[in-house]
């Protein structure tokens, strides 16, 4: 089953962004990563030239695929020593080692994200969603993806431990992506568009 970014999915997005609350418990991981990308931004605008994937958009996936990390990849946190092992396998083409700015372009590549026109509120979720995949929207639809909404009020708990296995009772323990956009957004270091 497809999934695409209908009107109704574009408001249940801008709604869940507008109401969206950083747990207190969470601020200080949060706010660490914040600085973090803001202190790599030059980076992210670097492969940002290259894709015209919005540079805060490929610094919150380097979040969640490679907890920021500049020795690993983009695709999911492989080491640049070698291409990727984990899905997706083998990329990106050519010998390694790989560094951070040609793998990342051709991650984003990869999940067509270079081929994005116009970057709204929606579009981004939709996108950052769409790289982890929509295993929780489709078949755990009462757990709002924690790729997005851990540590956020939109989520309390279950995730997928590897593919196709879910746990109910366990938490993310890392930063979702609205999470980062929010903070930097409330920071004043970057403005979404929601059209």
């Amino acid at each position: 089953m497809s999934i695409i970014l209908t009107p109704k999915l574009k408001e249940e997005y801008e709604d869940l962004f507008a109401s969206c609350v950083i747990k207190s418990e969470a601020l200080t991981s949060v706010n660490t990563a914040r600085d973090k990308i803001l202190n790599n931004q030059q980076r992210y605008e670097q492969v940002s030239a290259v894709t015209h994937v919005p540079w805060f958009v490929i610094a919150t996936i380097h979040s969640l695929e490679g907890s920021l990390n500049f020795k690993t990849h983009l695709h999911n946190g492989d080491p640049l020593s070698a291409k990727t092992v984990h899905v997706p396998k083998g990329r990106p083409s050519g010998s390694p080692p790989f560094t951070w700015e040609a793998s990342a372009a051709d991650a984003l590549a990869f999940d067509n994200m270079n081929t994005v026109k116009t970057w709204t509120l929606a579009t981004i979720l939709f996108k950052l969603e769409a790289f982890n995949g929509f295993g929780y929207r489709m078949r755990h639809p009462e757990v709002l993806t924690p790729y997005l909404w851990s540590f956020t009020n939109h989520y309390d708990k279950g995730k997928f431990v590897s593919d196709g296995k879910f746990d109910p009772n366990l938490r993310s323990k890392q930063v979702g992506g609205a999470a980062i956009l929010k903070a930097l957004s409330d920071a004043n270091a970057v403005t979404i568009a929601t059209d």
